[in-house]
């Protein structure tokens, strides 16, 4: 434990720590506000929420659900302010952030920070980072990672109660301000599904449906689900889904739909259009969770794309960076590649890492997969070994063509086996289809200018696009040559933090929210996971342990690098009377770049949830 978390665990009453909040920048304006331009001023009296987001992020996605119940609760006392700080060249495009927005139904006013100048002004380090800032304009708390909400909310219910108090809070409407619909027949669809009959199914993601489409990849045949986002099972109109991604058929007459917000998988009976459950609770999978057992019993996580290979339904469990299955013959599910840790590395299936697999296409020897966030094309083997075709790691992306060891995709979600055992790539954030040949081991673009491809299927001679930012199907004849594209190659948009070489302290701030403690009845409830790219950049200090504190060794001759941390508390409530307390994980994984200089930091301070004292001081 570290001294941050042993004195929030001690004096729960300790005075909390304020600084100022600085000003709201973003050169792409407001969203959600009706055109209007906020300041904090115009925000005084009220509880400021930040959510410090990227669309590309799945925490991100998953902290947007979790706030959604906050946000109806205390609708008059809370401004929540998503933040929008890209990590990719496509998400500082404000037509992007746009239709993220609708796309992920964000009901509240965000802020485009293209060039991340409110990220810098408030130390950000990860994605996704939530700020309190109270009614007076004071910065009373910082959370990364997933699994704040409740914390967040007994913050904001004292808030209410002292500056009501104290005349300083303003109850009323907030500054949200619904865009208007518009009337397409798919909104931003995510994967496509060729059926026996020759029609295409299509998961019409921010609708919350299925929609199946006749051969012309247009007319609509029928809808399956009732539209509202929901769990329920049953006919065709009354199903509900949310966010709803990928399809396989699970045989002739039934589909499997990776049904990602719900964290469930779903059959649909294609004779009558019923759905039921066939995996998942429709909780979100959390560290310590069973990853194996009967389907219906064990929790999943953002499941977003789905294959039958080797005789089992692959799940690309884009939630935690793994790869899960689901047999259907025993009704089971269990993991089958992926540490939960984040990145790029390859070998046996349970010591690869992944980062939010979100593409799957089965072959007779190989699962390929677009794994989004290295920006790369993988494939597991029959033995379950993974292997990479293209793609270096979380922080190289980009338009380059060629040998695959040098060609750079840009966020991909959905790969397609093609007939002569090459795949086509949806490379999203490039808005282009690309091809690797495994026979010659090089990359080309198929085409160009598609807004936001993020999966394809085969229809005969021809390859169906899903361009989900146009909203719509676009059949394509498939290419015989290759399109010529000038190259381009980005890293990531984060300034490095200067670092001292040599003896660098590493602290995790966790201060356990009011009313909790660190829960120790069953051994340590902290874990911190450290490691480096270049590997050669930590001398000393990598691995696991239990101590949120860590002195790490940094190598003077590596000049710079990526330190990657994965930190986790769980808290209970502090109430030696109830036999069952409630308990919470509170998780997050950092990848921090770092540039050696003499006379840099010798501490890293990152925060998992409170403040950082030595940074703040007592407040004012």
């Amino acid at each position: 434990m570290n001294d941050s978390a042993q004195a929030a665990a001690s004096t729960p009453a300790r005075r909390r720590a304020r600084v100022r909040a600085p000003e709201l920048i973003g050169k792409g304006g407001w969203l959600n506000t009706g055109d209007q331009q906020y300041t904090l001023a115009d925000l005084r009296g009220r509880i400021v929420l930040l959510d410090f987001w990227t669309f590309c992020c799945i925490n991100c996605l998953h902290v947007l659900d979790e706030l959604r119940e906050l946000e109806e609760k205390h609708r008059d006392t809370v401004v929540i302010i998503g933040v929008h700080s890209p990590k990719f060249v496509h998400e500082a495009e404000h037509q992007a952030v746009v239709d993220a927005v609708e796309r992920y139904g964000v009901e509240h006013p965000v802020l485009d920070d293209p060039e991340l100048a409110t990220w810098k002004q408030y130390a950000v380090r990860a994605w996704p980072t939530l700020v309190v800032i109270d009614p007076e304009g004071y910065v009373v708390a910082q959370h990364a990672g997933e699994g704040h909400a409740h914390a967040i909310e007994r913050l904001v219910e004292e808030l209410e109660a002292e500056h009501e108090a104290k005349g300083t809070l303003r109850r009323g409407d907030g500054p949200y301000v619904a865009p208007e619909p518009e009337p397409t027949v798919l909104r931003f669809p995510g994967k496509a599904l060729a059926l026996p009959s020759g029609n295409l199914l299509v998961s019409d993601t921010t609708r919350h449906q299925l929609v199946e489409l006749a051969e012309d990849a247009e007319t609509v045949v029928r809808r399956i689900g009732s539209g509202v986002r929901g769990f329920a099972d049953g006919g065709a109109e009354e199903a509900g889904f949310s966010e709803p991604q990928g399809l396989a058929l699970l045989d002739e007459g039934a589909v499997v739909v990776a049904d990602t917000v719900n964290h469930a998988l779903r059959r649909v009976d294609l004779a009558t259009g019923a759905v039921s459950t066939l995996a998942g609770t429709g909780r979100q999978w959390w560290q310590g969770s069973p990853t194996s057992g009967p389907a219906r019993e064990v929790d999943l996580s953002s499941p977003w794309d789905v294959a039958l290979f080797g005789g089992k339904v692959w799940i690309a469990m884009a939630g935690v960076h793994q790869l899960w299955t689901y047999d259907p013959a025993a009704e089971t599910v269990a993991v089958a590649a992926g540490t939960t840790n984040e990145g790029l590395v390859d070998g046996p299936g349970p010591e690869a890492w992944f980062a939010q697999p979100s593409g799957l296409a089965a072959t007779e020897d190989r699962l390929w997969l677009a794994d989004s966030e290295t920006s790369a094309l993988r494939w597991v083997d029959l033995d379950g070994a993974v292997h990479t075709a293209v793609g270096t790691g979380l922080f190289d992306f980009g338009h380059r063509d060629g040998a695959a060891e040098q060609a750079l995709l840009q966020h991909p979600l959905g790969v397609t086996a093609l007939p002569d055992g090459s795949v086509a790539v949806s490379d999203t954030y490039n808005h282009a289809l690309r091809r690797y040949d495994p026979a010659t081991g090089e990359v080309t673009t198929l085409a160009t200018d598609l807004r936001e491809p993020s999966d394809a299927v085969l229809v005969g001679d021809d390859i169906v696009v899903v361009e989900s930012a146009r909203h719509r199907l676009t059949r394509l004849r498939l290419p015989e040559e290759a399109v010529r594209v000038a190259s381009v190659a980005h890293r990531t948009r984060r300034a490095a933090t200067d670092v001292a070489p040599g003896t660098v302290r590493l602290d995790v701030i966790f201060q356990a929210p009011a009313g909790q403690k660190l829960d120790t009845r069953y051994g340590p409830s902290t874990r911190l996971l450290v490691s480096a790219t270049p590997p050669g950049l930590l001398l000393a200090g990598e691995g696991a342990g239990t101590d949120l504190s860590r002195s790490v060794e940094l190598n003077p001759a590596v000049p710079e690098g990526v330190l990657h941390v994965s930190a986790m508390a769980a808290s209970c409530d502090d109430d030696p009377d109830n036999p069952y307390p409630a308990c919470h994980v509170h998780q997050q994984d950092w990848g921090v770049p770092v540039r050696l200089i003499e006379g840099g930091a010798d501490r890293l301070p990152l925060v998992l949830a409170g403040m950082d004292d030595q940074e703040t001081g007592q407040g004012a």
